[in-house]
């Protein structure tokens, strides 16, 4: 099968990608610590949101990825202060804890 010279692809960002998918494949009490994807950078900061992403999230359970170890021993420090703000900006209490680990943030 072959495209028309008039198609044109365009690029998604992954997270939306994976945020839609999840949406629709999610049981409703999911729906939302998927939005996590969506207050991050409100919620954290932009100094921290530049060096994290949220990656996955497990039950309760939010594993955020990190740029280095540096910023891992400061996130831990940071830990209770994210989970409170992240919960704030999500208007309910979806996060009881967090995981950091080093991982990619794009």
């Amino acid at each position: 099968m072959s495209r028309s010279g008039t198609e044109k692809r365009s690029f998604v960002h992954i997270g939306n990608v994976i945020r839609d998918m999840l949406k629709n494949n999610r049981l409703a009490t999911d729906t939302s610590l998927i939005r996590v994807w969506d207050v991050w950078e409100e919620a954290v900061g932009e100094v921290i949101a530049a060096n994290t992403r949220p990656a996955a999230f497990k039950g309760d359970l939010l594993i955020v990825n990190a740029t280095s170890s540096s910023w891992l021993q400061q996130l831990r420090f940071l830990k209770p202060e994210i989970i409170q703000k992240i919960n704030h900006a999500l208007g309910e209490l979806p996060v009881k804890d967090i995981k950091f680990k080093i991982g990619p943030v794009d």
